[in-house]
C-alpha cells in the first residue's frame, strides 16, 4: 500500500512553502530588494512600529506594485486549483480540467470581443479598458458554462458525458472565434489579444484585484462544506443518493463554482492552463483521495505554484517578462505526459 503524507505535515509544508513564496515574490523582480528590507517594509504595511530608515522605496514598490501582484497570484492559482477538484469530483477523473465546461473559451471569446471590438470602435478610454476586458470575459466564460449546462440536461436530469462533449464543442467553437478575431485585428491589436491569452500577472492592481478576491473567497469557502458529498460522488452517482447526497444540486454548484472561480480568475490574468490539472492531482499522489484534506491542500498548493511559476517568468528573461500561461505550460506538459506514461504502466 501507497504510503501517504499525514495531513498535518503536508499542511505544514504547504504553509511553510507558501511563506516563502510570498516573501521571495515582494523581494524579486526588475528592482530586488534585501530579503530583510522586504520583511521590514511589509511589517511596516501591515501597521506594525518599524523604524523607517531606508524603507520608503521599499514600502513603495512593495505597497503599490508587489503586493496586489502577489495577491492576485495567490488568488488566481488558489481558485483555479479549487476549480479542477471541482472538475475532477464531478466527471470522477483525476486528469479532469477546469476549462472541460468551457469556462475558459467563453472568457476568451469575451476578452477578444473586449479587446478587437474596441479598437473597431476606436478604443477604449484607458480608465474603462480594465474593467470592460474582465467584465466581458467574466460575462463570457459565465455565458458559455450556462450553455453548457443546459445542453448537459434532459429530463431534470444531468448527464456529465453530454455536458463534457458539449464542453468540448464549445472549447472548439471558441478557439474558433478567437482565431477569426485574431485575423481581424491589427498589429497592434494582435499582440494585445495574443498577449492576453497567453495570460500574466503583470499590470496588477487593487482595483483588478478585489472582484477576484470576493470570488474566490466565497469558492473558497463554500466547496469545502461540499468535501463529503463529493468523497461520496467518488463511489458513484447511485451510491452517493443512497447515503443521502442531493447529486444534482451537487453538480450545479460544482459548475456554479468552477465558472464563477474560473470566470474571475481568467478575467483577471488572462488564460493560464494547467494549474487546475496538476496541483490537485499532485496533492492526492501525496495525501490520498479525501476531498476534506485535497481541497484546502490544493488552494494552498495552487497559490505557491502560481507565486513560484511568476517569479520564473519575472526573472528568467529579466528585465523583459515571460508570459506566465508559458511557464506554466512548461510545468504541466511534462507532468501530464508523467501522468499518462504512469497510468500506461
Amino acid at each position: 500500500m501507497k504510503q501517504r503524507i499525514q495531513p498535518r505535515t503536508l499542511f505544514t509544508c504547504l504553509t511553510f512553502l507558501c511563506l516563502l513564496a510570498i516573501w521571495l515574490s515582494l523581494a524579486l523582480g526588475p528592482v530586488s530588494l534585501p530579503l530583510v528590507d522586504t520583511l521590514r517594509a511589509g511589517l511596516r504595511l501591515l501597521g506594525l512600529p518599524v523604524a523607517a530608515n531606508g524603507l520608503e522605496q521599499a514600502e513603495m514598490i512593495l505597497g503599490q506594485i508587489r503586493l496586489p501582484r502577489t495577491l492576485l497570484g495567490l488568488a488566481v492559482g488558489g481558485v483555479l486549483a479549487l476549480s479542477g477538484v471541482a472538475m475532477q469530483g464531478l466527471f470522477r477523473n483525476p486528469l479532469a480540467d477546469p476549462g472541460l465546461v468551457g469556462v475558459a473559451a467563453g472568457a476568451a471569446m469575451g476578452a477578444a470581443v473586449a479587446i478587437v471590438g474596441g479598437s473597431w470602435l476606436g478604443g477604449i478610454p484607458d480608465v474603462l479598458a480594465p474593467y470592460l476586458l474582465s467584465l466581458c470575459a467574466f460575462i463570457g466564460g459565465l455565458g458559455v458554462t450556462a450553455l453548457v449546462y443546459r445542453l448537459g440536461r434532459r429530463d431534470g436530469q444531468t448527464n456529465v458525458a453530454t455536458m463534457l462533449l458539449a464542453g468540448v464543442a464549445m472549447t472548439a467553437l471558441g478557439g474558433a472565434a478567437v482565431g477569426l478575431f485574431s485575423y481581424l485585428a491589427d498589429d497592434a491589436t494582435l499582440r494585445t489579444l495574443t498577449f492576453w491569452n497567453l495570460g500574466s500577472l503583470n499590470g496588477a492592481s487593487y482595483d483588478r484585484l478585489w472582484p477576484l478576491l470576493l470570488v474566490a473567497g466565497g469558492v473558497a469557502l463554500w466547496l469545502p462544506r461540499r468535501a463529503k458529498a463529493l468523497n461520496a460522488l467518488l463511489l458513484g452517482e447511485s451510491e452517493a443518493r443512497h447515503l443521502g447526497v442531493d447529486v444534482e444540486r451537487l453538480k450545479r454548484e460544482l459548475v456554479l463554482c468552477t465558472a464563477l472561480g474560473v470566470g474571475a480568475a481568467v478575467a483577471a490574468a488572462g488564460l493560464i492552463g494547467f494549474i487546475g490539472l496538476v496541483v490537485p492531482h499532485l496533492v492526492r499522489l501525496l495525501a490520498g483521495p479525501d476531498h476534506r484534506v485535497v481541497l484546502p491542500a490544493s488552494l494552498l498548493a495552487g497559490g505557491v505554484l502560481m507565486l513560484f511559476a511568476d517569479l520564473a517568468a519575472r526573472l528568467l528573461l529579466a528585465p523583459a517578462e515571460l508570459p506566465i500561461g508559458i511557464v506554466t505550460a512548461f510545468i504541466g506538459a511534462p507532468f501530464f505526459l508523467f501522468l499518462l506514461i504512469r497510468g500506461r504502466s
